[in-house]
């Protein structure tokens, strides 16, 4: 009878003291307000639940996962490529297909600059702070209205994408914009100020 209290006393003690870090999604919740609630970005909240793959879509009864995710102070080489552990697979895969639809005809280095429009607008303050909300943003990328988005990312934008993440991330500093002067429709680019030019494409503050 002893060794049952204490086994008992402790199963008590352990529900009571253990951290919870299991969310259960109630009825009007989203992913971007679990993160908040539990002090998560969406892009820490997404990196320890890969079992969902839409962040846009969880239901009632869900088990969402709220650890804190462990953030490794260095990189890894893989394929003579130094990848950078910050953004998940699916996050860097979404990015090559904008690169695709964006710049497919433009040469490799202006496909590594869109690359860093995007990248430069997760750590701009008037932006979104994940690869994912900056592309999906409304109005700001015309593949994402036209499902050019949803097309599979060809070699030269995956190997534009890991070299706007490594050594040519500085390509294109303070970019934030960039437009083909000779077919845009919108002209309110014209008056920020130019940072670069590569191929068709006007790169703008």
């Amino acid at each position: 009878m002893k060794k049952l209290i204490v086994a008992l006393s402790f199963v008590v003690v352990f529900l009571f003291t253990s951290p919870t870090f299991a969310y259960t999604v109630k009825s009007g919740d989203t992913m971007t307000r679990i993160a908040k609630d539990h002090h998560l970005t969406l892009q820490e909240l997404a990196e320890v639940n890969p079992q969902i793959h839409d962040l846009d879509l969880i239901f009632v009864g869900q088990t969402v996962n709220t650890t804190k995710p462990v953030q490794s102070a260095s990189t890894e080489v893989q394929e003579n490529h130094v990848v950078h552990n910050s953004f998940s697979d699916n996050e860097i895969d979404l990015l090559a297909r904008l690169v695709r639809a964006e710049a497919q005809i433009e040469p490799f280095e202006g496909k590594v600059a869109v690359a860093c429009v995007v990248l430069n607008r997760v750590e701009h303050p008037q932006f979104p702070n994940t690869i994912r909300e900056v592309i999906y943003a409304p109005g700001q990328f015309q593949p994402v209205s036209n499902g050019e988005i949803n097309k599979p990312a060809d070699e030269e934008s995956i190997n534009a994408v890991k070299a706007a993440l490594n050594e040519q991330r500085q390509l294109a500093p303070g970019s934030l914009f960039f437009y083909n002067p000779a077919i845009a429709s919108s002209r309110w680019l014209d008056s920020r100020a130019t940072t670069l030019v590569i191929g068709q494409h006007v790169f703008k503050k």
